[in-house]
């Protein structure tokens, strides 16, 4: 049977395909109608000849934007050396180098400490393996995730996740798993607001000190520094300092799941560094390939007491991806781009801040590097007692859509699917920035004036 590429096809042609032979489950084609014949840097262009400046960036993988040249060349490099593309666990010259430049990318403290295991390509499956090593290291059994936390669709990790609408016909979910409040100032769950991360902190050590909490001793604590998929939310570095005090103090085993926020994204390597704390566990995953599928477990050595075989994984031992990964890694070092991210995401906070007065729909402006959430909310609802406007998600997806309109890509989550998500590659210019945020305005403009609000 012949196959056909496609090259000469129309947006339309190759979509109506993907609906007729592609599941049910697929989600981004349906909020972002393109099929993609380029991509360089932070622009993609479609099958029919459309621009648009990727923010959403294989939802943080893209560190370096699409087929940057350092990626190119290490792809190159490992084809020209023979050696095979899948090894299982076993090692190669590639897969050593790509070690030794994520653990030098590590706090020193960490690193000396540390051990890794390689996992199956998505950090869903490193998630699995980090919940599976802290049970084996504790022989305890519960596990306390967060509000809002998101970790991945497999039936472990949508166990841990926060997200209830992808559980509700899904039975037998993982037992002992307990959810925990997390700081969200603009919708704080004790009803105060900026505040609010000290009565978390609070409930959190007092649950794990009451006998009659209905909780056994856990096995682990797993967080996301920046929530992702919750809406973009930074923890407050007080709560975070807090959190792995009270974790280290019981001998707790902190997993910090940083699969979007790894490799520079947050404005600093590991978003972890802003608090100055260290985790028991490191999870990463998407950037850490350098474009390519690629998923790893870093851990205190303390814990490494489960058995040969305990995790396994037939696409372990990518190593494209090991090379992609260790390229980006160096890259983003020697570019100085956490620094470069800090200070992009506080210049695009501060236009989306002056465009919040300019607008009468977004509540809330947050993020920590290339890492920012724009809350959309109904202005003509009633606010809450701290001032919170009720969640609009009919107006955030119309925004997405006149973004889309204008040829920019981004994504819309966080509670209610509320939150326009922006997280372009490191690498895009402040020419660039101010191109997205022009077109952003506009946006918005539009979609408020057709929903009545201009």
């Amino acid at each position: 049977m012949e196959t056909t590429i496609h090259t000469h096809s129309s947006n339309e042609a190759l979509l109506t395909m993907q609906a007729q032979r592609e599941s049910n489950a697929r989600s981004y084609p349906r909020r972002l109608p393109l099929a993609i014949k380029r991509a360089e840097g932070v622009y993609v262009t479609d099958m029919d000849g459309k621009q648009y400046i990727d923010c959403l960036a294989g939802a943080g993988t893209l560190a370096l934007g699409h087929n940057h040249a350092v990626v190119r060349e290490a792809i190159e490099e490992v084809m020209k050396s023979y050696l095979p593309l899948h090894t299982l666990d076993l090692t190669t010259p590639v897969k050593e180098a790509f070690i030794d430049e994520l653990f030098a990318s590590l706090p020193r403290s960490f690193a000396e400490k540390a051990k890794i295991q390689f996992c199956g390509p998505t950090g869903g499956d490193a998630i699995e393996a980090a919940l599976k090593l802290v049970k084996t290291a504790t022989g305890n059994r519960a596990i306390l995730s967060f509000h809002g936390g998101y970790h991945g669709s497999t039936h472990g990790t949508l166990s841990v996740s926060g997200t209830t609408d992808p559980k509700k016909k899904i039975h037998a979910l993982v037992p002992d798993t307990h959810f925990l409040p997390y700081p969200y100032e603009y919708r704080c769950p004790f009803g105060i607001g900026k505040d609010g991360h000290r009565i978390s902190s609070t409930y959190i050590e007092n649950l794990l000190d009451d006998p009659e909490s209905g909780i056994v001793t856990p096995a682990g604590v797993i967080v996301e520094v920046v929530q992702g998929e919750g809406g973009s939310i930074p923890a407050p570095i007080e709560w975070l300092k807090e959190l792995r005090r009270i974790t280290k103090e019981r001998n707790i085993p902190l997993i910090i799941d940083e699969v979007q926020t790894g490799i520079g994204r947050t404005g600093k390597m590991f978003a972890f560094e802003h608090a100055g704390i260290e985790p028991d566990v490191l999870v990463l995953s998407k950037a850490v390939g350098g474009s390519l599928p690629l998923s790893v477990v870093l851990y205190d050595r303390r814990l490494d007491k489960w058995e040969p075989g305990a995790h396994i994984g037939t696409f372990r031992g990518n190593q494209m991806a090991m090379a992609t990964g260790r390229a980006t890694i160096r890259f983003v070092k020697e570019n100085q781009l956490p620094e470069y991210a800090h200070k992009m995401g506080s210049y695009i906070i501060k236009q989306l801040t002056s465009i919040q007065k300019q607008v009468s729909s977004i509540g809330d402006v947050r993020g920590r590097g290339l890492m920012i959430g724009v809350e959309i909310i109904n202005p003509m609802k009633q606010p809450n007692q701290i001032g919170s406007y009720p969640a609009y998600p009919e107006l955030a997806k119309k925004i997405q859509q006149e973004c889309f309109k204008r040829g920019i890509i981004l994504e819309v989550g966080g509670r209610f699917s509320s939150v326009i998500r922006l997280l372009p590659p490191l690498i895009i210019s402040k020419e660039q920035i101010d191109e997205v945020l022009d077109r952003f305005y506009e946006a918005i403009a539009s979609a408020e004036s057709q929903f009545g609000l201009r």
